[in-house]
């Protein structure tokens, strides 16, 4: 048992620094970059722009009909086949942010369809148009629907960035690995590794109740 713990006092800052200077920083791009492509397809799902509208529901059907480590393949080993070499981490966090970017499209329209059409119908009367709608009035109110599905969407992201190890990223599980190979501790090791995770979710988990609250505040006093 001294063993053990020995372990995981040696590595803890071992992995921990990874998390905080790989696994955070690589979540976050991707999540903000899939934001952008999620509202984006969701405002052309929404208005139902030809051709584009089909392309969207094309990319969602792709990407969610797919696995996330096949893609991370295809970009990271497949593509110097065709002459285009990725690096690691930007080719984690272009795979991420397409990745996530196709279910929180589908999040976001949803939500941008529950806020009551005559709200933009007011919007037309006034002589807004079409963008400033959307942006005044509708994704305003469509996020703080989409606040709590998104946010456990980054929360499954940090997590998903595990898979970013198989591409040579040289985040938390990437480190844990290499700890695991010197020592043969391999159960300690991914035991703590998951002690670790689970503190950061529980970090997020927290930010998203304290922002859920502020959230209904806010609506509440308007």
């Amino acid at each position: 048992m001294s063993d053990v713990i020995e372990i995981w006092v040696d590595s803890f800052f071992k992995i921990l620094i990874p998390g905080l200077t790989m696994t955070i920083p690589l979540t976050l791009i991707s999540f903000s970059l899939a934001l952008v492509i999620a509202i984006i397809v969701a405002m052309i799902q929404v208005a139902k722009v030809p051709v584009l509208s089909k392309l969207a529901r094309f990319y969602i059907w792709i990407i969610r009909g797919t696995p996330l480590l096949v893609q991370l393949y295809v970009v990271f080993f497949g593509f110097p086949s065709i002459g285009i070499s990725v690096p690691a981490f930007q080719a984690a966090v272009i795979v991420f942010a397409i990745n996530e970017g196709a279910y929180c499209a589908e999040t976001m329209r949803s939500a941008i369809e529950s806020v009551p059409s005559g709200q933009s119908e007011a919007g037309y009367c006034v002589g807004m148009n079409y963008f400033q709608i959307m942006s005044r009035i509708v994704l305003p109110q469509a996020f703080r629907t989409a606040f709590p599905p998104l946010f456990n969407s980054l929360i499954g992201m940090v997590k998903d960035t595990s898979l970013a190890s198989n591409i040579t990223v040289a985040e938390m599980f990437f480190a844990t690995q290499r700890i695991a190979g010197r020592t043969y501790q391999f159960m300690a090791l991914y035991l703590e590794l998951a002690f670790i995770y689970l503190i950061f979710s529980t970090i997020l988990t927290k930010i998203q109740s304290y922002g859920e609250k502020r959230l209904n505040a806010y609506g509440g006093n308007r």
